[in-house]
């Protein structure tokens, strides 16, 4: 039990600083089903609104990330990457917001620091990262789930290479427009 609970440690240590996991690395939980609703939930946020609701974005795509830790170098990349695009993302009428436990305080310390204009949410207690299979040893792991303007999860990221993730994600997003 010791091994195993000091094994999880130091594959959240090597997620949160090495900034990459691989498939294999994928953890969390069960993950939601693609083509399903996916659940509502409210949050706390850095933005000054107070809560934001998953709902408060229906009529728009979606991209939930899921991150480990403020500050920390691959999640710092993951978050400039998605901030470089982020007109990309409202051309398509697209909204990202990023999730980890840290508490909103540091989301907006880290938004003011890398000059992040959209949302980040306070997951202090870990509820919402379980409920999407982003969870483990206390912090959210790097997911993303990308949701149709229906609340219709259409695909999910579990092995993010954060320097390469939003050009990913705004591929993806091309794609399943084109399907529609």
């Amino acid at each position: 039990m010791l091994r195993r609970q000091i094994l999880a440690i130091l594959l959240a240590i090597a997620i949160i600083f090495c900034g990459t996991q691989t498939p294999a690395l994928a953890l969390g939980g069960p993950q939601l089903p693609l083509n399903e609703p996916v659940p509502n939930f409210t949050l706390p946020t850095n933005t000054g609104d107070g809560e934001i609701s998953l709902s408060d974005y229906q009529g728009q795509w979606v991209v939930l990330y899921f991150y480990p830790k403020d500050f920390t170098p691959g999640c710092t990349l993951e978050a400039r990457r998605f901030q470089q695009d982020l007109p990309k993302y409202e051309a398509q009428n697209t909204q990202i917001l990023g999730v980890s436990v840290d508490n909103v305080d540091s989301h907006r310390e880290f938004c003011d620091a890398e000059g992040l204009k959209f949302p980040l949410l306070a997951d202090t207690t870990g509820e919402v990262s379980k409920t999407y299979g982003s969870f483990l040893t206390g912090m959210s792991l790097r997911h993303t789930y990308l949701i149709d303007p229906n609340g219709i999860l259409k695909e999910r990221f579990l092995g993010v290479r954060p320097a390469i993730h939003s050009q990913e994600i705004l591929a993806r997003l091309d794609e399943l427009k084109d399907d529609n």
